[in-house]
């Protein structure tokens, strides 16, 4: 089977709601040797980014998110493990990167996609997890000294966090030994220079390139 048909299935079962399915093609993929970090961006993400815009527009329900998230958590909880293997050489070589949900905000999907592709490119992934109370990142900011830190929010009522982050750190005195990154679906690139972050990222990708641009990589 054909890189884009084995994408195309992973959409098919994100939609579907099908967590066997979605196993079953993961593993064919490696099976397969296609491109992993492919069918993860343009298969399982695409879908799930689809989804969630039916949700905002009411054509779908939560318990559709639930379902779709399922399936596509089931799917790239195969292919992560061996995309880190691939990228285990390249292990802690950038420097560490904090990466959390902001607070108030429970969505995970997308920040733990970025994890795992920050990882494989090098970084020391210090992930915080989802709803992470804004003091706790700062904390970590001190205590980790990250090269950079990314908050994912997924809702225009939690991403004003993000320009709280921004304010924090800077109280802290912190703010200049740190990239900061922003990312989830009501962020811009116009959001991320009005609040002051250093990044913006549309997805895992993006923010691979970009942070690694932003350090002088």
């Amino acid at each position: 089977m054909s890189q884009e048909e084995i994408i195309a299935k992973a959409k098919e079962c994100v939609l579907k709601y099908n967590v066997a399915g979605a196993k079953a093609v993961a593993q064919q993929a490696i099976d397969e040797k296609v491109d992993l970090v492919a069918v993860i961006n343009e298969g399982f993400t695409a879908r799930i980014t689809e989804v969630g815009a039916l949700f905002e527009a009411k054509k779908l329900f939560l318990p559709h998110i639930m379902a779709a998230a399922n399936a596509m958590n089931a799917g790239v909880d195969i292919l992560t493990p061996e995309i880190e293997k691939a990228g285990a050489s390249n292990a802690s070589k950038m420097g560490k990167f904090v990466i959390c949900t902001i607070e108030g905000d429970i969505h995970s999907i997308g920040k733990d996609i970025v994890a795992v592709m920050m990882k494989v490119a090098g970084f020391d992934i210090v992930n915080l997890g989802k709803d992470v109370a804004l003091k706790d990142i700062v904390a970590a900011c001190k205590n980790e000294k990250p090269v950079a830190v990314g908050t994912s929010a997924l809702m225009t009522s939690t991403m004003v966090n993000q320009k709280t982050l921004e304010d924090l750190l800077k109280e802290e005195g912190i703010r200049g030994n740190l990239k900061t990154n922003v990312g989830g679906a009501p962020t811009s690139q116009g959001w991320a220079d009005e609040i002051g972050a250093d990044i913006y990222s549309e997805n895992a990708m993006d923010c691979v390139a970009k942070v690694k641009a932003a350090l002088g990589h």
